[in-house]
């Protein structure tokens, strides 16, 4: 069998104009994954509640961190791909879930490539039925479609992987290595609902305040235990010392009750008893985009450094780290052992 390997991202608009950015909101919130309720309300809330306001502040906010090249998570996609090539002797495609480059485009290409097993990565950490969740079964619904001798292949969250713990890390040494007051996992947030919802046993996310350290099968789909399994693993390699980090969740949408704390009150508050030095790192993110560089980088700052903070510094995502790129080729490679025959010299 001909094998491949399929990148895949959440996506952005093909511009930060606000008709691009309806057109991403609109694919992107009525995803029932996403949004998850019934067809109905869903329709009503996006197309009543949130498209006539929203893209125009969005659009505003995606005009202060576009670049000429474009999207920087797109852009630091691409770039990722075309880095991780040359080290693999298998195809290397990228698609983004939403918009472009779409998966039907990446996956004829594959096919047309002669591929007939294709390695799909979420470039999603964790489990989320909002992010990695609905990146697979569209990938597999189109591969139904358009390539039916295709089979696809998951990569497994790599939340706790080695390669992906020692990346992190890394990327973050520069900035662990100055003087700080205290470190925030600012993970992506998520309803409380989707947490309950991918429990398989259907009683124990989110049933109790210690659910998360008790050893369950939940585990495997639990958003919340992974994030917290990132940090630990990451203090455990960096050497943080206990008492100077905490984990916070970003980037609600609605009233319905999403993961706590949240990080737009954790930001003023741990200014307000006392933190000066704040760094941030944003683990569920491997590119920077939006909700890193806008919504942390400038109006997280904002929120604490006016709160009484005198020092905040948001550590890059992976981006193109050389650890990250070798984390994804030992996926590959894993895969595909005949990929190593391409592996240059470390």
């Amino acid at each position: 069998m001909r094998k491949g390997v399929l990148l895949v991202n959440l996506g952005s608009p093909d511009s930060p104009s606000v008709p691009d950015v309806r057109r991403y909101l609109r694919e992107f919130l009525m995803d029932g994954r996403v949004l998850d309720v019934n067809w109905l309300t869903r329709f009503c809330v996006v197309h009543f509640a949130i498209l006539p306001r929203r893209p125009k502040h969005s659009a505003e906010a995606y005009q202060k961190i576009w670049s000429p090249a474009g999207s920087p998570l797109v852009v630091t996609s691409q770039n990722v791909q075309a880095r991780l090539q040359p080290r693999v002797a298998v195809p290397v495609e990228l698609a983004m879930r939403y918009q472009h480059p779409s998966i039907p485009q990446a996956v004829s290409r594959l096919a047309d490539k002669g591929v007939d097993e294709v390695l799909l990565i979420p470039l999603f950490p964790h489990y989320a039925m909002s992010s990695y969740e609905t990146a697979v079964e569209r990938v597999k619904e189109v591969a139904r479609a358009l390539a039916p001798q295709m089979r696809v292949q998951v990569q497994p969250p790599f939340y706790a992987d080695a390669d992906y713990i020692a990346a992190l890390v890394a990327s973050a040494q520069e900035h662990l290595g100055r003087p700080y007051d205290h470190l925030l996992f600012s993970f992506h947030g998520i309803p409380e609902r989707q947490v309950r919802k991918s429990d398989p046993t259907g009683a124990h996310c989110l049933a109790a305040p210690d659910c998360c350290k008790t050893p369950s099968p939940a585990h495997a789909t639990c958003y919340r235990a992974q994030c917290f399994k990132t940090t630990a693993e990451f203090v455990r390699t960096a050497g943080v010392p206990e008492g100077k980090y905490s984990v916070a969740f970003q980037s609600r949408l609605g009233r319905t009750p999403w993961l706590t704390p949240y990080t737009d009150y954790e930001l003023p508050r741990l200014a307000q008893t006392g933190v000066r030095k704040l760094l941030v790192i944003c683990p569920s993110f491997v590119a920077d985009c939006l909700e890193t560089i806008e919504e942390i980088g400038l109006r997280g700052r904002e929120s604490f450094l006016s709160a009484g903070g005198t020092e905040f510094a948001l550590i890059p995502c992976l981006n193109e780290h050389p650890l990250w790129l070798e984390a994804l080729e030992n996926m590959v490679v894993r895969f595909a052992p005949q990929a190593a025959a391409a592996r240059r010299p470390a």
